[in-house]
């Protein structure tokens, strides 16, 4: 389930990760937005702390002041001494008590603020327990519609009690519930305590709204938002700017330079300007040139290889055939000279066999190379063709000792294939396999599934070096350099093969090991035309060194699982007997090779291991 939701999670995510990594341009871009927008991000909460600060500095500075002359003027009146008439009337004690005198001070103090701040008069200990013997003023008196025990914390209310002095917070202005109730506000609140005109203490509190701050606020975080948005995007507009100038003409090399590797070597940059790029365009433009001008000599340079190549074979068919005419009859005659004329003779007619043939496979590889060689396809049962091979190759095996085996031809393997090109890949094969089996089996495997036919040979000689794998394929390669050319076939054999296999649309490929053996696998499609998946028959024989190695650690597992079930039961129940692999089972992996010799594996051989362990394995 965790691997699906993961597949799941990546299949959309698959195109932007492809664009991200393909590019550059939008990577630079991507880094630019992001490194702008932290460095904007970083200023803007910098800026907008300053700025807070110092908005809140200014009003508490402008709130305390503002809030001692109102402490002032209330302890002022509080002090005033009575009288009976005069213009202060309003303000005097005679014929008032301590509430009357609260509520007309509050009043009295709140009409100077107009919306600036507000005022809040509590007795003392208000939201505590009273004190024992406490008298004056009792409730709570506010302007504005003021909840006054809402808006002033409780933590300020006990400092203003418990000490002398003016103490400010931090609070929310709540509004009484009505018709025109106002939402909650922040204000910083500034309180101390005082006494009434009968010497009683109560709280006087200042309550200043800091709305205009907090717009002043949102105005600068609005400002520094836009700001922000807009320098990021233009970073980003002139980061994508920059890039393009540069990123533009690499595209451009980087699409010519897939045209010129796809043969289409007249492609060149367009060069603008004396800058870095305009060298660079020029310098990929020389090289171009010098590419196309090397590539065209060369072409010239081989094409009249193969022509000297295809020239020569034909000039030398015709007295080729007057030479073999006359050495076939010295060689009929031969039984009339002395032994030593007669042996020149037999001499003569084996080498001018040789020289046929190597005439021969000069003119199919000069076909092949001048792409002149055609298939003619048809529906065959390739069981045919390897009994016609193993026919013509029992001659040789019986001369060397060596016996053909054939496996897997029970059921029809056909295929549309060319049935002279794939009896030619399959002789070379064997008879090679024959030669180097220093007269051991060689066992010729036939399968099919799915879209493809395999047909496999397999020896147990001398096998392959490391590396060898690959090269065997080449033209006149050789395992042993230092070999005459006299023995053995043209070295054209192997080439030929490949070619026809290509021409297939097929894989040939070659798997060996020092002093295992080896193998190759001719690997065709069903169907003329259609891609090769896979091979039905693994290019890895089942019996080489590794695969047994392996095969007995499994064994050797197996059985000790088996053991210690057997001992944890206690006789109770029989252990399972681990299954023994099927002779002659065949699995069928994906191969992911399309080139002949590709995917070859040699397998090195130990140093102490001797040829004797691989006849005591049966093969």
């Amino acid at each position: 389930m965790l691997r699906l939701f993961v597949r799941l999670v990546r299949r959309p995510l698959l195109p932007a990760v492809r664009l991200w990594r393909r590019n550059i341009q939008l990577r630079v871009v991507a880094a630019t937005l992001l490194i702008s927008l932290s460095v904007v991000l970083a200023l803007g909460f910098v800026v907008i702390a300053q700025v807070s600060k110092g908005l809140l500095d200014a009003k508490e500075e402008a709130a305390q002041s503002q809030a001692a002359g109102g402490f002032a003027v209330a302890q002022e009146k509080a002090n005033t001494p009575a009288t009976v008439d005069g213009p202060d009337a309003t303000d005097n004690k005679v014929g008032r008590d301590a509430s009357t005198w609260m509520n007309s001070l509050v009043k009295q103090l709140a009409s100077g603020g107009q919306t600036a701040f507000e005022v809040v008069a509590l007795g003392a200990g208000t939201g505590e327990q009273p004190q024992p013997g406490a008298q004056g003023v009792r409730g709570a008196r506010a302007s504005g519609n003021v909840d006054p025990t809402a808006s002033v914390p409780i933590g300020l209310r006990r400092a203003v009690n418990h000490a002398t002095g003016t103490f400010k917070t931090f609070s929310e202005i709540r509004y009484t519930s009505g018709a025109d109730q106002k939402e909650p506000e922040p204000a910083l609140v500034v309180g101390k305590r005082l006494t009434d005109i009968n010497g009683d203490p109560y709280d006087l509190y200042y309550l200043f709204p800091l709305t205009q701050e907090e717009e002043s606020l949102n105005l600068v975080k609005s400002t520094i938002a836009t700001a922000g948005l807009f320098v990021v995007v233009l970073l980003s507009g002139i980061a994508w700017l920059v890039v393009r100038q540069v990123v533009s003409p690499v595209r451009m090399a980087a699409g010519i330079a897939e045209r010129l590797s796809a043969g289409r070597l007249q492609e060149r940059m367009k060069v603008t300007g004396e800058d870095d790029i305009a060298r660079l365009g020029e310098a990929f433009n020389k090289m171009a040139q010098n590419l196309q001008n090397k590539i065209q000599q060369l072409e010239e340079l081989s094409r009249m290889q193969r022509r000297f190549v295809s020239d020569v074979s034909h000039e030398l068919r015709t007295p080729l055939t007057t030479v073999r005419m006359a050495a076939d009859v010295i060689h009929d005659a031969r039984v009339d000279f002395d032994p030593v004329t007669a042996r020149s003779a037999e001499l003569l007619a084996g080498q001018l066999d040789r020289f046929e043939s190597l005439l021969a496979d000069l003119l199919e590889i000069s076909r092949f190379d001048a792409g002149a060689a055609a298939l003619e396809a048809e529906p065959i049962d390739l069981r045919e063709v390897v009994r016609r091979v193993i026919d013509g190759a029992e001659p040789l095996a019986e001369h060397k000792g060596t016996r053909i085996r054939v496996l897997g031809d029970s059921q029809p393997v056909i295929a549309e294939a060319d049935s002279r090109r794939v009896e030619r890949v399959l002789r070379n094969l064997v008879v090679n396999a024959v030669e180097h089996g220093e007269g051991r089996d060689v066992v010729v495997r036939l399968a099919s599934a799915g879209g493809a036919v395999a047909v496999a040979v397999r020896d147990y000689g001398v096998g392959l070096k490391p590396g060898e794998a690959t090269r065997v394929f080449n033209r006149f390669w050789r395992a042993d350099p230092a070999r005459a050319r006299t023995t053995g076939g043209t070295g054209l054999g192997l080439s030929i093969a490949v070619e026809d296999a290509r021409l297939h649309g097929g894989w040939l490929q070659a798997w060996g090991e020092p002093g295992g053996g080896s193998q190759f696998r001719l690997t065709l499609p069903r169907t003329a035309d259609e891609p090769l998946r896979g091979s039905p028959i693994p290019l890895e024989p089942e019996d080489s060194r590794a695969n047994r190695a392996r095969a007995a650690a499994d064994a050797a597992a197996a059985s000790g699982s088996a053991a210690e079930r057997q001992t944890a039961d206690a006789g109770d129940r029989s252990p399972i007997p681990p299954r023994s692999p099927v002779a002659g089972a065949m699995s069928v992996p994906a191969d992911p090779t399309a080139l002949p010799g590709n995917g070859a594996r040699v397998v090195a051989r130990p140093a102490e291991q001797a040829q004797q362990e691989d006849r005591a394995d049966g093969r």
